[in-house]
């Protein structure tokens, strides 16, 4: 297994520190550029993303480019030891590109064409488009691309959206027929025959239109999936022109977390890196700390598992506030470096901000950034950024080192479009996201390591493998789902998976689909509960698992009959009190769970920490740790890097096993007991522990 991947760029073999740099925005400020580059180095910053947002200044009219102010950016950088990933400016186009060209604007779903304004509302189909961002990014790396400032290539920003003009509706159907060859076969996979939908021809289809088509489930599925491949087409469209003149340079485009208009999968053979922008509402009153740090590291998790383990990038956070929160509450003391270092925990090879310093006016002037209105280091936030820098410096050793997990927990994009688009069972709430973060929250409290795939996701590195609501069941993960517990994995399903195929249609032949004979289960009914009603689930005396008592359980009860497994649980009451609630199937040399009700949090730790012990799942340290404290690990195969990150406001304290560690920050021994200020962190470092 690697436990070890090259630097970012071979130029700066270690961490990166850094923003979001708009210098563009302070052309009339001569003096500005100077007394940022002295802020840099303050600061212990490294690298800057430059030029998201800069179309403007570097094409003012079509045809005219003015690369003047980016030289002195980029010499200036090259003078001072600081790097840059150079942007393409596609995100937020010129305004004479609108006015000349108006086909660029992109049509909403109602059929309106957007005036221009804002960002990311042009047409990933116009030709127009893509000639016009074909020769900036052309312009962009014949100029820049062996810079010896410019360390890899930020392409765009924040890609989302979509285009319903007449470009892409023809497109559309191109696609279509790429996909079903005949209208035969898509009316089938469609299930048109409902409502009397039938195509006949294939110019009667349209995209899905609130005044319009919108029930047709296969329809709207490959709706979203066009999307997804019609943006990843115009990100690969970018690519190829940036390349053209420096094919070593490594490119990335920044995600969104778990946003669910675009399939992330799909990027990752385009991209050499994975950087996304987290921007948690830490100190809400929804959630402690803990629980919403279990939730950020799931989406850390997600982006150092899109590359197979490989360091991914913190492209965007805020070193203080946001400005489009509900509330922009300030980081408490401590938490910025906390949440900066738990990135570099769960993968990350960086910690960058938006923004660099504040901009002067429009949307986000009042959103957190390095540098101030006030425009000084006299600052809160600069001294914590600062301070940040100077510990990232002494953390070069963990560059390019990566996770083991021995957990796959799946969160399917796919999967959640059907499921969310299903009607039913509770249309005020099937909660995908939150239940899949329910199964990983015990994991992150343990110290346990976690990969997150999708469905067509490698199940054979693991030894315990999870699937919440796989609603979609395509015929090869449930054969490779088998397959993987008949060779000795340990899986665990939940209700409402295996409902329908992978055209969203409903499996004939009885639920979950391809999964009823590993699972040895067959669902015949859920039952839907109102925001209150409650169940119970009642253990099994002497269950297999060990665990006893009640669970309180509400919003979803599956009905299942066994077909081959053995019940360690009972529903309490309703007219299904006695049935089974959660079963165990001996298949192979494996183990299949099956949970048919929607629990409370105390079953999902219970439940998950007796699957730990059982299969044998190693935890980053060998003690109980506290709650709200977690311990997170990198390795090279060499030394194991621990990070132990206290998400309270209280001192806690963590026992360590009988080994041998170093503080990688203060260079000195530790053993007994490390101490944790509130949101503080330690990194330790042991020798690798061998399976």
């Amino acid at each position: 297994m690697v436990t070890s991947f090259p630097p970012i760029s071979p130029k700066v073999p270690r961490l990166l520190h850094g923003a979001d740099y708009n210098p563009d925005q302070w052309l009339n400020y001569p003096d500005v550029l100077k007394e940022d580059i002295r802020l840099m180095k303050l600061s212990r910053c490294n690298v800057m993303s430059v030029g998201i947002f800069s179309w403007v200044s570097l094409e003012p009219e079509e045809g005219r480019f003015t690369f003047d102010w980016l030289d002195r950016v980029l010499d200036a950088f090259k003078d001072n030891g600081i790097y840059a990933f150079l942007a393409t400016p596609s995100g937020a186009k010129p305004a004479w590109m609108s006015k000349k060209y108006p086909e660029v604007l992109r049509t909403e779903a109602d059929r309106v064409r957007s005036l221009h304004g804002k960002r990311h509302t042009h047409c990933y189909t116009s030709p127009v488009y893509r000639r016009k961002t074909a020769v900036i990014n052309g312009k962009l790396a014949e100029r820049y691309a062996h810079h010896p400032a410019v360390i890899g290539w930020h392409i765009s920003n924040e890609y989302s959206g979509e285009c319903h003009c007449d470009l892409c509706q023809a497109k559309f159907r191109e696609w279509l027929l790429a996909k079903y060859k005949t209208l035969d076969r898509l009316n089938h996979a469609w299930w048109t025959g409902f409502w009397s939908h039938t195509y006949t021809d294939w110019d009667e289809i349209e995209s899905p239109a609130p005044h319009g088509e919108d029930a047709v489930h296969g329809l709207n599925l490959d709706w979203k999936r066009f999307v997804t491949d019609q943006t990843v087409d115009f990100c690969r469209h970018e690519i190829a022109h940036v390349r053209s003149f420096h094919p070593e340079l490594p490119v990335t485009t920044n995600f969104m977390g778990t946003f669910p208009g675009l399939n992330y999968w799909k990027f990752t053979d385009l991209l050499d890196v994975i950087s996304w922008d987290s921007y948690p509402a830490w100190h809400n009153n929804k959630q402690t700390d803990s629980e919403l740090g279990a939730d950020i590291a799931f989406v850390h998790d997600i982006n150092r598992s899109l590359k197979g383990g490989k360091p991914f990038m913190l492209m965007e956070s805020t070193p203080s506030m946001t400005n489009w929160h509900d509330v922009s509450r300030l980081k408490r003391p401590g938490m910025h470096e906390l949440s900066s270092l738990q990135a570099v925990a769960h993968g990350s090879d960086t910690v960058q901000y938006f923004q660099w310093r504040k901009s002067r006016g429009s949307s986000e002037k009042l959103h957190g950034a390095v540098v101030d209105h006030e425009g000084s280091e006299h600052t809160r936030v600069f001294q914590d950024v600062k301070k940040l820098g100077e510990k990232l410096d002494k953390l070069d050793e963990i560059a390019g080192t990566t996770a083991e997990p021995e957990v796959a927990l799946i969160f399917d994009w796919e999967n959640r479009w059907a499921l969310e688009d299903a009607q039913g069972p509770r249309n005020i709430g099937l909660h995908y996201e939150r239940t899949v973060k329910s199964f990983y929250q015990p994991f992150w409290q343990e110290g346990v390591p976690v990969d997150v795939i999708h469905m067509d996701g490698d199940f054979s590195k693991y030894k315990l493998v999870i699937a919440p609501m796989l609603y979609m069941l395509k015929q090869d993960t449930a054969e490779r789902i088998e397959r993987f517990v008949q060779e000795g994995g340990t899986f665990v399903a939940t209700y409402w998976s295996g409902i329908v195929d992978e055209n969203d249609l409903a499996f004939l032949g009885g639920f979950p689909g391809g999964l009823r004979k590993t699972l040895g289960i067959r669902s015949e009914e859920i039952d839907a509960l109102h925001d209150g009603q409650k169940n119970a689930i009642v253990m099994d005396a002497d269950n297999r698992l060990g665990l006893s008592g009640r669970y309180e359980a509400a919003e979803l009860c599956d009905l299942i009959h066994l077909e081959g497994a053995e019940a360690l649980a009972f529903y309490e009451e309703d007219f299904y009190a006695g049935r089974p609630a959660l079963t165990v199937n001996l298949y192979g040399a494996g183990k299949a769970y099956y949970i048919a009700s929607r629990n409370e949090a105390s079953f999902q730790k219970d439940f998950v920490s007796k699957l730990i012990e059982e299969t044998g799942i190693a935890k980053v340290l060998d003690t109980d740790l506290p709650d709200g404290v977690t311990a997170q690990m990198r390795t090279d195969g060499k030394h194991d890097y621990i990070f132990l990150l206290n998400f309270t406001e209280e001192n806690e304290n963590v026992a360590l096993p009988d080994e041998v560690y170093t503080d990688v920050l203060k260079g000195t021994r530790k053993k007994g007991t490390v101490k944790l200020p509130p949101y503080g962190t330690v990194i330790l470092r042991r020798r690798h522990r061998a399976e």
